[in-house]
């Protein structure tokens, strides 16, 4: 049994100005990776994913019938206290913890480290290679003395349990003996690049060079440093997209450069080249440097390659490698990019959809309700915990009912009703068993009851602010689904826009531009994330709309992963 846990919720398209500014598309996604196993008696393995870390759990580790529950997670920035003359870090740090301590045999530790001591006798006699563990993720660290390393992998047995542990490899010097200024100067040290970009490519897209001192490198990254216009963007979570190692004989200054190799698409030429300080190096430290693409005007979408090359002031390149963007985004796929007989398909499949000719979406009008129906309370019922879509009420208050109609919840041993109703101006639930239905004629007080549609739909839409949802699914699908652009832009606010808005994006299909009015919105929701929710006004609009069934696919599409946070919650809490 394994699962997966912390999602994050981190998008490509947050707080910029333009979609052409956009770092790219990504969507809801593992922005850390945590992996756990439970193993029985008989033992096994548990690999972190996408990576050369292993914890092997032997035969008879815990008793019959008893489990061992074992998760790894990697965090490639080392302690910095670990890197300086005698000492630096080649492997990212391990936490490993542990359900049962309840154990009979040690655990096995194997993983691979980016560095090797040197084959001449003094390097060998002055240098170790040590695994450090410790409690805490900041030390302090004492040697483990049960290691063996063949070649580049180590292999530690972990004797002395805890809950928690925290372990890195680093190579330490004795002492530095003239010329030797380092430990660098006692190992080959092994300096990893990892390629990392969004989900599927844009028009315009950042790539994100990281470097870091050992082989680990993850195949999502959480990169919380992006700017645009000069201010932090939400964190955003980046796909490997390519990878290279190599040797460096000391920490230098590096030079980095990314140049296309396709003459449709190319990079901003004062991002071309970056610096990577020597210092950083020294330090340990995990370095991100980003570089922003952009398709040359009127030119076609599609996967390109692109070369990188690291290099030392007046030196040989150290790393230089070629790597291959994924696809451009379903959205932004061109249709003459497909074959002639595809091409002719596709236009007939489209065809009927023209938003002009077939689709008219009615004039949303905010008018009063006329309610018919009402009920007198039995009981009181206040709430410890509020609840928005609960009502609550003393007894003998009158509610108004939206309609006769009931909605039910089937358990496993009983069946709960509730009517809709509206009280003090708020709607929610109450259940039937508390409320007596009565006539319009038979309302001998009532507190303020005046409802207005607009008011329904935003208040029926409030549950919605706390969902968590995948980005890229709603813009699919509304971008596939809304055929008049303009009516959307109208609910949501955004009047003003008029087809000039599209002309410097190349938006000449009805779903781009409907996908730029989704875009925009989510833009000011993030700018004003305190007081606006992007799901929340979206569906509004196109309740408004009278978009129903797109409306409920949404809330669909969101509902699973947030039963899917919410179960993973409880079963941490029963653990």
């Amino acid at each position: 049994m394994a699962w997966l846990s912390q999602r994050q919720l981190a998008r490509s398209c947050l707080d910029l100005n333009t979609i052409s500014q956009s770092p790219g598309w990504a969507q809801t996604q593992l922005a850390e990776v945590t992996i756990t196993c439970k193993v029985d008696h008989q033992g096994g393995s548990v690999q972190l994913p996408e990576s050369d870390i292993t914890v092997h759990v032997p035969q008879g580790h815990v008793a019959v019938g008893e489990f061992q529950e074992v998760s790894l997670r990697a965090f490639l920035d080392p302690p910095h206290k670990l890197n300086h003359d005698l000492s630096c870090t080649v492997s990212p740090l391990l936490e490993i913890m542990l359900g049962n301590l309840n154990t009979m045999e040690a655990l096995l530790l194997e993983m691979k480290i980016g560095a090797e001591v040197r084959k001449d006798p003094f390097s060998q006699v002055m240098t170790e290679m040590v695994c450090l563990h410790s409690l805490g993720k900041e030390g302090p660290f004492k040697v483990l003395s049960n290691c063996y390393i063949y070649k580049d992998t180590i292999q530690v047995k972990l004797i002395d349990l805890s809950q928690v542990m925290y372990l890195v490899v680093a190579a330490q010097a004795k002492a530095l003996q003239s010329p030797v200024a380092t430990i660098w100067d006692y190992i080959h040290k092994t300096t990893s690049v990892g390629i990392y970009g969004p989900k599927y490519i844009h028009p315009s897209f950042t790539v994100v060079l990281t470097v870091c001192g050992h082989n680990y490198m993850p195949g999502q990254l959480t990169i919380s440093d992006i700017k645009k216009g000069g201010k932090n963007v939400s964190p955003v979570v980046f796909q490997l997209w390519g990878k290279q190692s190599f040797l460096l004989d000391k920490p230098q200054d590096l030079s980095v450069s990314v140049v296309s190799c396709d003459p449709d698409f190319e990079v901003k030429t004062e991002g071309e080249r970056k610096e990577i300080k020597q210092n950083q190096l020294e330090a340990g430290e995990i370095v991100h440097q980003q570089f922003l693409f952009s398709l040359v005007e009127h030119r076609e979408m599609h996967l390109f390659d692109f070369c990188v090359q690291v290099e030392p002031p007046n030196g040989e390149p150290v790393a230089q490698f070629s790597v291959t963007t994924p696809d451009p985004t379903p959205n932004l796929k061109r249709l003459s990019n497909l074959p002639g007989y595809l091409q002719k398909k596709e236009e007939i499949k489209s065809a009927p959809l023209s938003p002009k000719m077939l689709v008219k979406y009615p004039t949303f009008q905010d008018k009063t309700l006329n309610f018919t129906n009402y009920g007198v309370t039995l009981k009181a019922v206040l709430r410890q915990s509020k609840i928005d879509y609960f009502l609550e009420y003393f007894k003998g208050d009158t509610i108004a009912l939206l309609g006769e109609g009931k909605v039910k919840a089937i358990g496993q041993s009983k069946v709960k009703e509730w009517y809709i109703g509206v009280l003090r101006g708020k709607i929610g639930l109450v259940h039937c068993k508390n409320v007596k239905v009565i006539s319009k004629e038979q309302v001998m007080f009532m507190s303020d009851s005046v409802l207005t549609t607009r008011n329904l739909l935003e208040q029926i839409a409030l549950p919605l602010k706390k969902l968590t949802y995948i980005y890229s699914v709603v813009l699919t699908l509304v971008s596939e689904k809304v055929y008049d652009w303009k009516v959307l832009a109208d609910v949501l606010g955004y009047s003003h826009l008029s087809l000039e808005d599209f002309h410097q994006f190349q938006a000449d299909k009805e779903s781009e531009k409907v996908s730029y009015v989704i875009k925009k919105l989510k833009e000011d929701c993030h700018t004003e994330r305190n007081t606006r929710k992007f799901l929340y006004e979206l569906i509004v609009a196109l309740l408004k709309m009278d978009c129903q069934w797109l409306v409920a696919r949404l809330i669909q599409e969101a509902a699973i992963p947030d039963f899917s946070c919410q179960a993973w919650k409880r079963l941490e809490g029963t653990s």
